[in-house]
Order: C-alpha cells, then structure tokens, then sequence
C-alpha cells in the first residue's frame, strides 16, 4: 500500500520514516512542510489532518491517517516487511521488548529532540532540566547496548534490527547538534556505525553516511559521530 509522508527535512521524526521506507525499499510520495519559519505545520489544511499540528504526518491511499511515528514505523514493518524481522510478531518477548523502546524512544524526542530544537531555533526550553534528561536517557541507552554486547546482542532486542533500533537512532546520532557529543559513550558509537551499516541506509543533515567518517579502530576513537 502507497503513502503520502508530510515531510521536513531537518526532522528527526520524520527522518525516522524516510529511513524505514528506504531500508524497506518503499516508495511513497514526500510533500515538504515549511515547519520553520513558516509554521505550515499549523496551518488549518494540516490541522485537519493533524489536531496536534506536530509532524511527521502519514496518510495511505485507504484513507487511513497517521500521526504518532512510532505507529507509522509499525505500520511499515506491517505492511512491506513480509520476513517479520523488523516488527518480530512471531516472538511474544521480543515484541513485547520492542514496544519497551518505542516509548524509549519517545523519552529521547522529549529530552534530546526539545534541547536541539533549542541549540537549533532557539525553542524556548528549561535547557537545565532537559540537558540533565537527555543525558539520562543516554546513559540508559549505553548501559543497555553494553549489557547487549555481553550477550553478545548487537540490537536494541536481539540479533538483528527492530523497528525499535530505527526508532532511538536519529535523535541519538544528532545529539551532537544538542551540545552533547558521543565520546562517552562508545556502546552508542559502535551501534550507530551498526545501523549506517544497514542495505538501504539514507542520510540527513548532520547524520552522515560511513564512507564521510573516520574508520572506527576497534570503535575506540573519540569521535562524536562513531
């Protein structure tokens, strides 16, 4: 099935789509929204289709209408993944994992995603209070991907990619654009690499593809994007 993804470019949610569709080899049509300064997001044609007036915004050609991209990632695995791998119903525990770092996911938006939109366009935070949020929700990644590693797990839930991973990605690889750099965290660094690693991978700006990167030796450069 088709679809339509309001779409712009500086985005990490809508990124996240972009990122999907082609690792999936989707096509679909992209309609760009002046988010700033134009504020199309809050005109009254994208609020119809949008109460919130938040983006990304994802409509099929059945009508259907999707505005949280957690459920569009789900939606895409449902619709264009037929091995399951990337929405792994055929495993209880591990779906279950998954939805766990979905709403993961949305902690990073919340606290990483707000302090770049302050660094960026000068949005209004408490730059305090998020800065020690997302640093947190850092930590708490890089603990995970550490104890993974033990397991020898390279993903989010197991040994290959979930929509989970796809998730947590953009807004933790544009953290540097937040003022906070990745060095200290080397579990993170290794994953990224992972993930632009992928079949399929697109860029956006200030994420970068591998062949634009040092070549990590043995993951241990201090390099804010590895």
């Amino acid at each position: 099935m088709s679809f339509t993804l309001h779409n712009y470019v500086l985005s990490g949610n809508c990124y996240k789509i972009r990122l999907m569709a082609s690792l999936l080899n989707v096509t679909y049509e992209s309609i760009a929204v002046d988010f700033h300064p134009g504020q199309e997001h809050k005109s009254e044609p994208l609020l119809q289709l949008n109460p919130a007036g938040t983006l990304p915004v994802l409509t099929t050609t059945d009508g259907t209408v999707l505005t949280e991209t957690q459920a569009m990632l789900v939606w895409l695995a449902q619709q264009h993944d037929p091995s399951n791998s990337w929405w792994p119903v055929h495993s209880k525990p591990q779906i279950t994992r998954v939805v766990q770092w979905l709403g993961f996911a949305s902690r990073l938006t919340a606290t990483v995603g707000e302090l770049r939109l302050h660094s960026m366009l000068n949005k209004p935070v408490n730059v305090t209070a998020v800065k020690t949020g997302a640093k947190v929700v850092l930590r708490e990644l890089e603990s995970h991907l550490t104890e993974q590693r033990i397991n020898n797990l390279q993903w989010l839930t197991g040994d290959t990619p979930t929509v989970a991973d796809i998730a947590c990605f953009p807004y933790t690889a544009l953290s540097p654009d937040a003022g906070i750099e990745h060095d200290d965290y080397p579990a993170i660094r290794r994953w990224l690499h992972r993930l632009r690693s992928l079949p399929g991978f697109i860029t956006m700006p200030g994420i970068y593809e591998l062949h634009e990167l040092r070549k990590p030796d043995g993951y241990t450069v201090s390099d804010a994007t590895l």
